[in-house]
């Protein structure tokens, strides 16, 4: 049985164009590897703005959600990890889903082997009014005041400001690689495992570019691609750790 990385799929985002046919795609990528996957991991961004209500779900994402369900169902083990678009959810995805939802860095042994896993939002990243902004978006307090909207404000307010987030960018995508110096997911890796031996593998998404890099003998840095443009996976089988991308059709995970 292999384990499966990918994230960034940004479902629902008002800057792509056929969201359903979009949607589509990364529901049947799930549905190809459903036999084939002891566990995945979805390490963050896979909506474009998710924000929970007690008795509100936002709308769409039906397809994607169960499939999730599906695979729980069936035994097969869900990891979600909350990105800087969808970390406002309370429960919903636990209990009705049944997936595994993470709010923080996870370090976790799978097959053998030390993971580290996170979005890669906030690590080491330079940026002080990113960082102003992220630590506002995690504040309880702005969090209940978002709450206090009708879902039709805020959800609205949510997938546009996204939208005018990823329109700022040439074409809708993020800047290419900047060199292992300049990456700060790079810097903040190299700093974390001096002190974190045990670690064989870094993996992350949020960059939106497709890496692959060994920092050690050792040590091995990934970051995933995403499902807008790349449509790129990481797969673990207990030996080897390799990236591919799902092309329909011809990809057999």
């Amino acid at each position: 049985m292999n384990v499966y990385f990918l994230s960034d799929a940004h479902l629902g985002s008002l800057a792509i164009e056929h969201g359903r046919t979009h949607e589509r795609r990364l529901v049947r990528f799930l549905d190809s590897i459903k036999d084939k996957a002891d566990a995945i991991y979805l390490l963050g961004d896979m909506f474009d703005f998710w924000n929970e209500f007690k008795y509100v779900v936002p709308k769409g994402y039906t397809r994607f959600l169960g499939k999730i369900s599906e695979l729980t169902d069936m035994g097969v083990e869900v990891h979600f990890f909350t990105g800087n678009h969808d970390l406002w959810t309370y429960g919903y995805l636990e209990k009705e889903c049944g997936m595994i939802v993470h709010k923080k860095p996870l370090t976790t042994e799978i097959m053998g082997k030390v993971f580290y896993l996170a979005h890669g939002d906030g690590l080491g990243d330079p940026d002080r009014k990113y960082r102003l902004m992220r630590k506002m978006f995690h504040s309880p307090l702005c969090q209940w005041l978002l709450n206090t909207l009708h879902p039709r404000w805020s959800m609205a307010f949510g997938l546009n400001w996204a939208k005018h987030s990823r329109l700022k960018r040439a074409d809708g995508k993020e800047t290419p690689y900047l060199g292992e110096h300049n990456e700060y997911l790079v810097q903040y890796t190299k700093a974390y495992m001096k002190e974190h031996t045990d670690i064989d593998f870094f993996l992350y998404g949020h960059r939106h570019i497709e890496l692959d890099l060994m920092l050690s003998h050792k040590t091995r840095m990934l970051i995933l691609g995403d499902w807008v443009w790349q449509f790129t996976y990481a797969v673990w089988d207990g030996e080897h750790l390799f990236m591919e991308q799902y092309v329909e059709g011809e990809t057999q995970p």
